[in-house]
């Protein structure tokens, strides 16, 4: 039987969210419904709710989120009622070329839940990132679910869902970062905090953190921040470059997603250095460079989507290092909120007051 649940909505462009009853369909095959206990604002979900990303409203907004799986359907085999999950939103295929390929973080036909979540008057509503999580229940597809440690806080294990995996992965799988390496990340937000913790756990040797906020850059400091810059008031390139003996840091993470800072990664890397494009630009911005500088500097342009994590394979490894006490997940949660409070905290993310706020059901 379909259920009736509470959901935030963005019922269209640029208006408030709204607390709506939501109706949950009884999962079909390869699908499952999942009693949500946490879910993360991220800023995402803003770019939903501006109309920044599709205009299929209204939306069902969350999608960094951990729960326990109430039912499944016919053909699920990998999770099962009661099991304590992380939603993730590229559920892998495991048939398509880059999946046979060996290389499935990369999977080209990631799918979501096929049936529709509705309101009591039958709208559809498009779940963000085919998840729609800030509900009391949702459904997916089974992929997008993957077991961890039960141990764990909900509100903690969430974040993994979006913007820290991102962040850590950015470090970790797209940058290669490995031990004594320098670091910089430009950009002090949740994902660009997450670069570094995951920079900090990969044994880099110096990390500078750039951002124009000092707040921000006090927090990177709590995340394994060994150098500050705040690039509005000093060069960040020249400042990085000085920190590393003049020559640059061996990887740059650009976690702000402007042409602007893009350039300022782009020149702050050592020769043959990499940079890693983990924030997200918008569909007009263009990069212009010069071709010669491209050519003349080698190393690895690299752009990181959802932190080229493999779920199955990443979830469980950071929840066990979280367990160990060496990834400290709790520092990503400044807030736990309520339902109603989602519009207030979209305006403290705004703001920058904030590094996550979570919702707790």
């Amino acid at each position: 039987m379909a259920q009736e649940v509470r959901g935030v909505i963005a019922p269209g462009k640029n208006e408030p969210v709204r607390v709506e009853t939501i109706v949950v369909p009884d999962p079909g095959p390869g699908e499952a419904v999942v009693r949500v206990q946490a879910c993360g604002v991220c800023h995402t979900d803003l770019h939903y709710k501006q109309g920044g990303i599709t205009d299929e409203f209204p939306f069902l907004l969350g999608h960094e989120a951990a729960g326990v799986v109430e039912s499944v359907g016919d053909g699920v085999t990998d999770v099962a009622p009661g099991d304590f999950v992380i939603l993730n939103w590229r559920a892998v295929c495991g048939q398509c070329r880059a999946c046979l390929r060996g290389r499935p973080w990369y999977c080209f036909n990631t799918h979501n839940a096929k049936q529709k979540m509705t309101l009591t008057d039958g709208t559809e509503l498009s779940p963000a990132l085919g998840i729609g999580a800030f509900a009391e229940k949702t459904l997916v597809a089974a992929g997008q679910c993957t077991k961890v440690d039960p141990a764990v806080s909900p509100a903690v294990a969430g974040l993994l869902g979006c913007g820290v995996m991102a962040g850590i992965g950015a470090a970790i799988n797209t940058g290669n970062v490995g031990r004594g390496d320098s670091v910089a990340v430009i950009g002090c937000g949740g994902v660009g905090d997450a670069a570094i913790a995951g920079a900090y756990l990969a044994g880099a040797a110096k990390i500078i953190a750039v951002d124009i906020d000092d707040r921000k850059l006090a927090t990177a400091r709590t995340m394994g921040a060994t150098h500050t810059v705040n690039s509005k008031e000093t060069d960040p390139v020249e400042a990085i470059r000085e920190l590393t003996g003049g020559f640059g840091a061996d990887v740059v993470i650009e976690a702000v997603g402007r042409p602007e800072t893009y350039k300022q990664a782009f020149y702050a890397r050592d020769l043959a250095g990499t940079v890693v494009l983990v924030g997200v630009p918008t569909p007009e911005m263009k990069l212009e460079l010069p071709l010669l500088d491209v050519f003349g500097r080698g190393g690895a342009l690299k752009s990181s989507w959802y932190g080229d994590c493999l779920p199955s394979r990443d979830f469980p490894m950071l929840i066990d290092l979280h367990r160990q006490g060496r990834l400290p997940l709790e520092k990503f949660v400044t807030e736990t909120i309520q339902l109603d409070e989602v519009e207030k905290a979209f305006e403290r993310m705004h703001g920058g007051d904030v590094l996550r706020s979570v919702v707790v059901l």
